[in-house]
């Protein structure tokens, strides 16, 4: 092979991708057997299957026990519209999250206290071990699951105080910037850093996907004076969701 050639396997699975890309191939179509590949394209039959593995792990195709390979289908992926982070009275967790006003969406959420820790610790500013409020949620629209999120609130600042569980009390489900104002914390800027990794399992159990598959992560923190109030991390499954961002100009 010289240099800049690709492998074998590449140059077979980016013949099929191609197909399966322009239509050739189209959702639900059996994919050539390995016999098939091996002969189409003059390859061996280790070749054959780790272009059909490429193809697997890149989420275009799937397994089916007892009947073979298939094109998956691939669906058209959606927006999830995060704004230039203006805070609004009463914005509820989902709002926070979703800034689009044609999306009305439902969540689940359950909250426990636990010790801070690693890079929760120091994206908040505060000691590992220290204790937090964590809660986690689970986003749906139209009853499918779109978007996880877990926060962090470092329990110095609401432990007993009316707005330490975010989703009770007299201000629960109000969200984060309308809670902090019950107890005289004006948050005043939210910084975000969007990522991407493979999704944990629970995470793609969660949320309808398959092992290998990919999620973007949104680390959310809130600051008000400076000081880290909230952090969070937000989950969302790459191939049904584009993260899309409007920051008005100053």
């Amino acid at each position: 092979m010289t240099f800049g050639e690709q492998p074998a396997y590449l140059r077979v699975a980016g013949d099929l991708r191609k197909k399966i890309v322009d239509g050739l191939l189209p959702p639900h179509t059996r994919l050539p057997s390995q016999a098939k590949i091996r002969e189409e394209y003059g390859v061996s039959d280790t070749v054959a299957l780790e272009a059909r593995k490429v193809l697997m792990a890149e989420g275009l195709v799937e397994g089916r026990s007892g009947s073979g390979t298939y094109v998956r289908e691939r669906p058209v992926p959606r927006r999830i519209a995060r704004s230039g982070f203006r805070p609004e009275r009463g914005a509820t967790p989902f709002r926070q999250e979703q800034a689009d006003a044609s999306v009305h969406g439902t969540w689940e959420s359950s909250s426990e206290q636990t010790e801070a820790r690693g890079a929760v610790a120091e994206r908040l500013g505060i000691e590992p071990g220290d204790r937090v409020m964590r809660t986690k949620y689970v986003f749906r629209e139209g009853g499918e699951p779109m978007m996880l999120s877990t926060s962090w609130e470092p329990l110095a600042l609401t432990g007993r105080t009316p707005v330490m569980l975010p989703e009770e009390g007299p201000l629960g489900g109000m969200g984060v910037v309308e809670r902090m104002r019950a107890i005289d914390v004006i948050v005043d800027n939210v910084t975000e850093e969007v990522g991407a990794r493979p999704g944990l399992a629970e995470e793609l159990a969660l949320l309808g996907g398959v092992p290998g598959h990919v999620v973007l992560v949104v680390q959310r923190t809130y600051f008000a004076s400076g000081r880290p109030v909230e952090t969070a991390d937000v989950v969302i499954p790459a191939d049904r969701y584009r993260v899309a961002y409007h920051l008005p100009v100053k």
